[in-house]
């Protein structure tokens, strides 16, 4: 058992809670703005939270915006002992959530969320443009060795904020601070032993991710049918999408727009913020120039 962390109070945002297809509760962060609004899909092991910087800055100008917690994650409900997790869920997750902001919004997704989200626009046309940070139809699989090492490497979890914080600065050594207890607060739950563990739902690395294998040929015939302006925006020093998969994302989608970030990592909104919203800002005013949109431009 676990317990889990209070409701994140974060300045500007709203929260709010939506249901799943089968009745889960997911947990979201609102702003309030004109549209077309933006919902935000955070990656495998992460949570909302991950958005809050580029919320914020979308609030500021105006946008509508949504960023929930996917289930298994932070404070969102976990599925049943007799309800394994699998990956069509998540992407009926992603649809419900665009249902619960309305109209027919962007899709903001970082890895798992920018897939669930492709594979979502596939299957209900639920967005009218997509943004996808640092994922791409194919992957390197070194990349997802990496990221899975690293969330198996602490099965008995952490004796307190600082050993995780050693763990997470030696996991991305290029960030120059160090985390706080008040912003691990998130990421970490207190067991009933008083040693703290991950957010999220050990069996979803025994059901989730086993039940995504063999899906690319799927995420790539989605990508190839896409017939909405798409942003990808690359880390120039992530390890899980390179030269090679934006080269065959490209191919795919020749429409799309691809902005790389040359210091950033597979945790681009974490690795440079600024830089992130700065291009989804710009990218958004595009949107209204449909050939400034859906013109190709790899830079």
């Amino acid at each position: 058992m676990v317990n889990p962390a209070p409701a994140l109070a974060l300045p500007g945002l709203a929260f709010r809670a939506f249901e799943a297809a089968d009745g889960l509760r997911l947990a979201a962060s609102t702003t309030p703005g004109h549209g077309p609004g933006l919902v935000l899909a955070h990656g495998f092991g992460q949570t909302r939270q991950a958005w809050a910087a580029t919320q914020q800055r979308l609030a500021a100008a105006g946008r509508a915006s949504l960023a929930w917690d996917a289930r298994g994650h932070g404070e969102s409900g976990r599925n049943a002992s007799d309800h394994a997790y699998h990956g069509e869920q998540f992407v009926d997750d992603v649809a419900r959530a665009a249902a619960a902001l309305g109209g027919q919004p962007v899709l903001v997704g970082a890895s798992m969320g920018g897939l669930t989200g492709l594979m979502a626009q596939s299957r209900h046309r639920a967005f009218s443009a997509l943004v996808l940070v640092d994922i791409t139809p194919r992957w390197e699989a070194s990349g997802v060795e990496r990221i899975l090492g690293f969330m198996t490497a602490h099965p008995d979890g952490f004796d307190s904020y600082e050993h995780a914080a050693d763990e997470i600065a030696a996991y991305l050594p290029h960030r120059r601070s160090r985390k706080t207890p008040s912003q691990l607060a998130h990421l970490l739950v207190r067991r009933d032993d008083g040693r703290l563990a991950w957010h999220w739902d050990p069996r979803l690395l025994a059901e989730f991710i086993p039940s995504t294998d063999g899906l690319q040929d799927a995420i790539e015939r989605a990508t190839r049918a896409l017939d909405v302006p798409v942003l990808l925006v690359s880390g120039g020093r992530s390890d899980l999408v390179s030269a090679r998969t934006v080269e065959h994302f490209l191919e795919l989608a020749p429409h799309a727009r691809h902005v790389q970030l040359p210091e950033a990592t597979h945790m681009v909104a974490g690795d440079d913020n600024d830089a992130f919203t700065d291009a989804l800002i710009e990218f958004l005013s595009d949107l209204a120039e449909p050939h400034a949109a859906t013109h190709g431009d790899s830079r």
